[in-house]
C-alpha cells in the first residue's frame, strides 16, 4: 500500500530534535506568543524576503486578518469586492466574507487553474478593491499579469499562500513576497506543516504588520488595552518551535517534491490521465500532484484496488456549496468539470524512488 500521506513517516526525522524542544518548552513556562514565535517570524520573514511576518491560528484567519488591517487603515471599506478563483479552497472565500467584503469569483483556466484572465477583466467594477489569486496544488499564479492588472485597477494583491511555500519565480522571489500581503498555513499536510494548526501574513508593509500583530491578539496595543475589536489567532508558541526546526529543510524538501513530479510527467503515458502543466521551474513546489480523468471515479477504485492512496481536491466547488447558498445559482464550466475530473496521487518527501516507479506503473496500467 502506497498511501496518500503518511504524516508519521513525514515527522518521524524530527523526533528526537521534536521532544527535546517540548522538554525545554515545559521547563520554560511560556506558552503564548514567547521566543519561538518571535524567532519564527524572523526567520520565516527573512526567507520569504520579507520585513514582517506575523503568526496566526490559521490560514483563513491570516487572510481574513489582512483584510481586516486594510480596513482598519482605510483602504478597504465594507461591501468591498475582491476578486477570487472559482475553483480555490473555501477557506479563501470564507476569509473574505467573514471580514465583510464581497468576493466575486473568477472563472479558472483549465491548463493551470489559476485565473482566467479575460474573465478576471470583466468582473471588475467600480467597488473591486482586491484581487486575491491562490498558489493553487504550489504553483505561483501568473504574477507579472496580476501585478500588471493591479496596477492598471488600482487594487490590493493579496495571495492565498497556503499552498505555496517555497514557490519563486524566475526572479527568485519567493511566495510571500509577491502582492501587498499573503496568507500562509502551517496545517500538517502543507509543505511546512506544523503539529497542529497555524498560519501566517507576510508582507513589507509595516502600518499593516503593526496593526494585524495587535488585531491578532484581542486588538491589544498594551496589556489589556484593545485598540480594535479584534481577534484571538495566534500562532502557538509550540507550533512554532516545531516550525523552526522543519523550516531549514523545506527547500530540500520541495526540490524532491519536483524530482518525484518530473518522473511522473516524463513517465506517466496514458491518454485517459491529464497531467499538470508545468515549464520545470521552481515556480511549483507541487504541494499536490493533481491529475484528471473523466472517469475519475473508475480510477480512484482501480488505484485503490492496486493499493494507491487518493483524495480529492476537491469535490464540490464553492459556489455549490450549501454554506455560500448566494452562489449556488451562478455556472462556472471549466470550475466545474475540474471539480468532477481531479484527484490528487501520493507525491511527498518520504516517497522513494521503487513507491514512485510502482504509482507510474499503475496508472499506465489502467
Amino acid at each position: 500500500m502506497i498511501p496518500f500521506l503518511d504524516l508519521r513517516a513525514l515527522n518521524a526525522p524530527y523526533d528526537a530534535e521534536f521532544q527535546e524542544k517540548f522538554k525545554a518548552f515545559l521547563e520554560k513556562g511560556w506558552f503564548i506568543l514567547g521566543d519561538e514565535v518571535r524567532l519564527f517570524e524572523e526567520e520565516f520573514a527573512a526567507y520569504c524576503g520579507t520585513k514582517h511576518c506575523i503568526g496566526t491560528a490559521n490560514g483563513l484567519d491570516a487572510l481574513r486578518l489582512i483584510l481586516e488591517g486594510y480596513k482598519i487603515l482605510g483602504k478597504l471599506s465594507e461591501g468591498d469586492e475582491v476578486l477570487v478563483a472559482s475553483n480555490t479552497y473555501i477557506a479563501t472565500i470564507l476569509g473574505i466574507r467573514q471580514a465583510g467584503l464581497v468576493p466575486v469569483l473568477v472563472e479558472a483556466n483549465l491548463e493551470t487553474y489559476n485565473f482566467d484572465f479575460a474573465d478576471l477583466q470583466m468582473k471588475v467594477t467600480v467597488k473591486t478593491k482586491v484581487v486575491m489569486p491562490t498558489h493553487l496544488y504550489g504553483q505561483l499564479a501568473d504574477m507579472e499579469a496580476m501585478s500588471a492588472f493591479a496596477k492598471a485597477n488600482n487594487v490590493l494583491i493579496v495571495t492565498d499562500s497556503a499552498q505555496s511555500h517555497g514557490a519563486k519565480t524566475s526572479q527568485g522571489k519567493r511566495s510571500g513576497n509577491l502582492g501587498d500581503a499573503s496568507g500562509f498555513s502551517f496545517y500538517p499536510t502543507k509543505n511546512l506543516g506544523a503539529l497542529g494548526d497555524g498560519g501566517a501574513i507576510t508582507t513589507n508593509d509595516s502600518a499593516l504588520a503593526e496593526v494585524v500583530r495587535s488585531y491578532r491578539n484581542y486588538g491589544f496595543k498594551e496589556r489589556y488595552v484593545s485598540a480594535y475589536e479584534g481577534l484571538n489567532s495566534r500562532l502557538d508558541e509550540i507550533q512554532a518551535a516545531f516550525l523552526r526546526i522543519k523550516l531549514r529543510d523545506l527547500d530540500t524538501s520541495n526540490t524532491h517534491r519536483r524530482a518525484i513530479a518530473t518522473r511522473y510527467i516524463n513517465e506517466i503515458k496514458n491518454p485517459k490521465i491529464t497531467l499538470p502543466s508545468w515549464n520545470g521551474s521552481e515556480d511549483h513546489v507541487f504541494h499536490l500532484f493533481v491529475i484528471r480523468c473523466k472517469i475519475r471515479a473508475h480510477l480512484c477504485d482501480y488505484l485503490k484496488t492496486n493499493g494507491v492512496g487518493t483524495i480529492i481536491h476537491y469535490p464540490v466547488p464553492p459556489h455549490q456549496q450549501a454554506a455560500l447558498k448566494d452562489y449556488n445559482n451562478v455556472s462556472f464550466p471549466v470550475t466545474e468539470q475540474i471539480h468532477d475530473e481531479v484527484v490528487s496521487i501520493p507525491l511527498n518527501p518520504v516517497m522513494d524512488d521503487a513507491m514512485v516507479s510502482q504509482v507510474i506503473s499503475i496508472l499506465n496500467s489502467y
